[in-house]
């Protein structure tokens, strides 16, 4: 690939690591119809390397959580990035695309600023939320920023910054077409039942903090809607698989399902998207699922829990008024959240249950959740009148940026 583009990508968490993958995919598109191709190496999983990345180290070598879990894996984590900083130096890249995971990328970007490498950072990490001062890290390393949130862009203008609100990747995906008839027979549900989904979060550590307790709402919850005169409850939950679990962590999801679910009928999924299209409502852990939800317009209930250590730190540095995204996006409390202490089934009951009847409070959340989802689409028009989504957008704006495309849109220069 002597006479190929050099394109740095790097991802580090499993929703960034699929971004990175269609990335990859629209930028290969992008280049052949302009008769140029790419090598793509970096940082990335799976689906990235199946979209043609050249893995220098492993996302999920990577992807560790809170203060406490950072501390622990320590060692490996610096032997990883030296690799990286070592193949960057030797195989010089045109351009590198960083998708969020800021604790890795912003020492990738200072290492590409001195080697007067430009750097496109896609996906914001949550400055604006905490860790203020690392605003500077982005003026000084940082070529442009491409948000996927509408309040970012202007954060980032208002200290300086080049950014562009392209779209977030999720609301340019058609809803699921599978109905409920065939999810029911892939997933061993029974259609006549309500759904409820129960969504504990994408890696480990975070199902062992949070599938219990929604396990014990499940419980309950069962019994309370135990059919009059019958034993069999009108519940059936649903608990999705995230791709990134290893077979020895669905092992586990599936022990901890099996006894801490007993007396309802719990059954596993492979598709968060259309759990969430065909569930009455859901729980949903703090994360990319929860834009998630509220793309697709599932009415839900936000909750997580951290080790309390995590917790104690985060309370003291975070300073935005609501921990969901939805919350954020909204401007107001349109999803109930149940964070750490809160978080605990008998609340998770009196939050969900409104949300199951048709009424007031579903229609309500329902009719919140479609005005979100207008709010995260962008889709400016390109050449030849079609309509370009966030992926796109993206790809675009990197190859403008290193030439290789003309100018299509004017990027936000504050």
């Amino acid at each position: 690939m002597s006479n190929s583009i050099k394109i740095f990508v790097s991802a580090g968490e499993a929703s960034g690591e699929h971004y990175g993958a269609l990335l990859i995919e629209a930028l290969k598109c992008r280049l052949e119809a302009v008769g140029q191709r790419a090598e793509f190496f970096g940082m990335g999983g799976p689906r990235m390397v199946s979209a043609g990345l050249d893995s220098v180290v492993r996302a999920e070598d990577m992807a560790v959580m809170g203060i406490t879990e950072v501390v622990r894996h320590l060692p490996r984590i610096y032997r990883e990035f030296r690799r990286l900083k070592r193949t960057i130096r030797d195989r010089q890249p045109a351009i590198a695309v960083l998708i969020d995971f800021p604790d890795i990328h912003f020492r990738l970007a200072e290492e590409f600023h001195r080697l007067g490498v430009p750097v496109i950072y896609f996906v914001s990490p949550q400055l604006w939320a905490w860790k203020k001062h690392r605003i500077k890290l982005v003026q000084k390393y940082v070529d442009e920023m491409l948000v996927i949130f509408p309040f970012e862009e202007p954060f980032y203008r208002e200290h300086g910054v080049r950014a562009e609100f392209v779209g977030h990747p999720l609301a340019d995906l058609p809803m699921p077409t599978i109905s409920r008839e065939e999810f029911a027979r892939l997933n061993g549900l029974d259609p006549a039942r309500m759904w409820i989904g129960l969504l504990p979060g994408s890696r480990a550590k975070e199902i062992r903090a949070n599938l219990p307790e929604m396990l014990a709402a499940a419980r309950m919850l069962a019994q309370r809607g135990s059919t009059t005169g019958g034993s069999q409850s009108q519940y059936e939950f649903v608990v999705p698989l995230a791709p990134t679990l290893s077979a020895e962590q669905r092992s586990v999801v599936q022990v901890m399902v099996k006894e801490l679910g007993t007396g309802c009928d719990v059954r596993l999924a492979e598709d968060a998207r259309a759990t969430l299209f065909h569930v009455r409502a859901s729980v949903v852990a703090s994360g990319t699922a929860t834009v998630e939800a509220a793309l697709i317009g599932n009415p839900f209930v936000v909750v997580y829990r951290v080790s309390p250590l995590t917790y104690a730190i985060a309370k003291r540095v975070v300073k935005v008024p609501h921990v969901a995204m939805t919350n954020l996006i909204a401007g107001s409390r349109v999803v109930p959240e149940l964070i750490q202490d809160d978080f605990q089934a008998m609340n998770i009951i009196q939050q969900l249950e409104p949300l199951l009847p048709d009424g007031l409070a579903r229609q309500s959340m329902m009719k919140e959740l479609k005005r979100i989802r207008g709010q995260l689409s962008s889709c400016p028009v390109a050449a030849g009148g079609t309509q370009s989504g966030a992926i796109d957008r993206a790809a675009a704006i990197t190859l403008e940026r290193i030439g290789v495309l003309s100018p299509v849109s004017q990027s936000v220069q504050s």
